[in-house]
């Protein structure tokens, strides 16, 4: 994918545009992997970035690239105009929403890009109702390195007010913006069946590889035999030659996607969705996180698959 020109990019060359582009401070809330991604490429684009992170020498390193680092949640927002929490679940995104009131500046707009499913969205939304909080549900799909290269895609819902004054933001750190609608919570939908997706030939390349190389033959054959047809896509290349070379660098942890099964799963009962494959998806990936695997990155579930005399 060509990665469109983010609007506030195209602005850098006209020095007044990017004296106000400095002025528009962006603070990142959770610098894990990515986080730190998008903390990293949001400096490199120009903007102003505060981060925090609970574990503080996590965020350290961003200092060196630019970035304030903020020793707690309050003063890591004041005066920001785009604040967003990237953060592992609904309790953490909901701890640190408790130290929003009263110190977000007035007209930011809060980005939650946390995938925390529709339970989770949902008590984070009732929350910034109850307190006045301008929520937009924003969840991202990408990794590691989409995050590091603005390459993301981010799936937006709320008011559009708050997403047009986010534009800028969201249009830097991503390919493509996605907007769902202004209900809060249907970002957060189709992060799920976009993740149910990825679980599902992440496991399915796995599998077939497993199943070349158990009746002896290269499993990189698979590979080739895909190769440029209209069943190949660059993901399985990428996380098969993973899968071949038994390693697995992580740009997402098989304990992330894990995690993100069971909200998953939640959301498929609640809505009467058959959740036979997800089952059967989730057991691999807790398979390969039992056996150690879940640090690494989901092409580790190829681990749960290989044939073991």
């Amino acid at each position: 994918m060509v990665k469109q020109p983010a609007r506030i990019s195209s602005l850098l060359d006209a020095p007044i545009e990017r004296h106000h582009l400095m002025a528009l401070a962006v603070t990142v809330l959770g610098t894990g992997i990515m986080g730190r991604g998008m903390a990293s490429h949001l400096l490199s684009e120009g903007f102003d970035v505060t981060v925090w992170n609970r574990t503080p020498e996590k965020a350290q390193p961003l200092a060196n690239e630019g970035a304030h680092v903020a020793t707690d949640v309050a003063s890591a927002v004041a005066g920001a105009k785009v604040v967003i929490t990237i953060l592992i679940d609904a309790d953490a995104v909901l701890e640190v929403a408790r130290e929003l009131p009263g110190a977000l500046a007035e007209g930011a707009v809060w980005l939650q890009a946390s995938t925390i499913g529709a339970e989770g969205t949902a008590a984070v939304a009732r929350f910034a109702e109850q307190n006045n909080l301008p929520l937009v549900d924003s969840p991202v799909l990408g990794t590691k390195q989409p995050a590091e290269s603005g390459q993301l895609t981010a799936l937006v819902a709320g008011p559009s007010e708050l997403i047009k004054a986010a534009r800028p933001v969201l249009e830097a750190i991503s390919a493509k913006v996605v907007e769902t609608g202004s209900r809060i919570g249907d970002g957060t939908a189709l992060k799920l069946a976009c993740n149910a997706w990825l679980a599902t030939i992440t496991a399915g390349i796995a599998q077939s590889l497993a199943l070349a190389a158990a009746q002896g033959l290269d499993p990189q054959l698979f590979l080739d035999a895909i190769k440029g047809s209209a069943v190949d896509t660059p993901y399985a290349q990428l996380k098969g030659g993973a899968m071949t070379a038994e390693t697995y660098p992580t740009a997402f942890a098989l304990d992330g996607l894990a995690k993100d099964l069971g909200l998953i799963t939640d959301a498929a009962r609640a809505h009467g969705v058959d959740t036979g494959i997800l089952e059967a998806v989730s057991g691999r990936f807790g398979t390969a996180s039992a056996a150690g695997h879940g640090s690494e990155d989901i092409a580790a579930v190829y681990e749960s698959f290989k044939h073991r005399p």
